[in-house]
């Protein structure tokens, strides 16, 4: 057996914190992920940061309110999850990144 890590990232122009937890959240479980737990913190006067800690690695979130924008990066053990993943994300966000 040969380890293996997929790895996506995209910038997105939503920078709403609640718009972007909900959704990647959602996204994250639908595709199959194991979330083993997750972690956040709201910066001084502005942007934010999630991870999600997951069976098959990680999902993290950057918000750039400044710049109306946000990066969020995938990275998985699991290529089915991960395609998953992708295929939504790029739905919503329409292939941006």
């Amino acid at each position: 057996m040969t380890a293996k890590i997929w790895n996506k990232n995209w910038w997105i122009d939503e920078t709403r914190e609640k718009v972007l937890d909900n959704t990647l959240d959602r996204l994250i479980r639908q595709s199959g992920f194991n979330v083993l737990g997750t972690i956040e913190h709201e910066f001084t006067p502005f942007g934010y940061t999630k991870l999600w800690l997951l069976g098959e690695s990680h999902l993290a979130l950057h918000t750039f309110p400044e710049e109306n924008k946000a990066y969020v990066e995938l990275s998985s053990c699991n290529v089915a999850y991960f395609d998953a993943f992708i295929v939504e994300m790029d739905k919503l966000f329409k292939g941006v990144g």
